[in-house]
């Protein structure tokens, strides 16, 4: 009979201690740091670490369609169309977060949200952690954008979204993740 860890104990398993952290650069959104670790194995190394607040993305179902923004990323230099999505503030509940990105960026308020999953979007270097929510029962209104955002905003059928996966129109994790949870959906009737 084999024993199965606690939470605890698997977190353990191949802990790196860190022993000592250097911040390399603070921005508006992310901070970057190395920290030198004690490997499980006694030798040391160094990790670079991307330090992000965490974020929210939503997956809006109205009228059977899912409520998508077209914006230009620079990292990627293209545009890409997006379910919405935003950083947490500080204090920030994921739950506001969600209600507020979907009214800022589409306009919609929703009367339904409910949680689909959380995941690390590059666990490899970087913190970041996204809540996905559901938001049903929407309610169209207008457009809050930030200052600094460009994008418009658009409904598309589940096979609209999945060919545009195909032609990397659609190529960031969350929304890959948003339309795979959409279509267990829609076959099972459970998120």
């Amino acid at each position: 009979m084999s024993h199965k860890p606690s939470k605890e104990e698997f977190n353990k398993r191949f802990e790196e201690i860190t022993v000592e952290t250097e911040q390399i650069f603070k921005g508006k959104i992310i901070s970057l740091q190395v920290d030198k670790v004690k490997l499980p194995n006694g030798k040391m190394s160094a990790r670079e670490i991307v330090k992000h607040p965490g974020a929210v993305a939503v997956l809006a179902i109205y009228e059977d369609k899912m409520i998508v923004v077209e914006q230009y990323r620079k990292p990627l230099e293209k545009n890409q169309i997006e379910i919405p999505a935003g950083k947490l503030d500080p204090g920030e509940e994921p739950e506001e977060a969600a209600l507020r990105e979907l009214k800022e960026e589409t306009g919609f308020d929703c009367s339904s949200l409910q949680h689909i999953n959380s995941f690390y979007t590059s666990p490899g270097f970087a913190d970041e952690k996204i809540v996905l929510f559901l938001a049903e029962d929407l309610t169209r209104g207008e457009m809050k954008l930030d200052e600094d955002e460009f994008l418009s905003c658009e409904s598309i059928t589940l096979e609209q979204a999945l060919e545009y996966i195909k032609e990397e129109k659609i190529s960031d994790a969350k929304t890959i993740t948003a339309i795979y949870a959409w279509q267990i959906y829609k076959l099972t009737g459970k998120i």
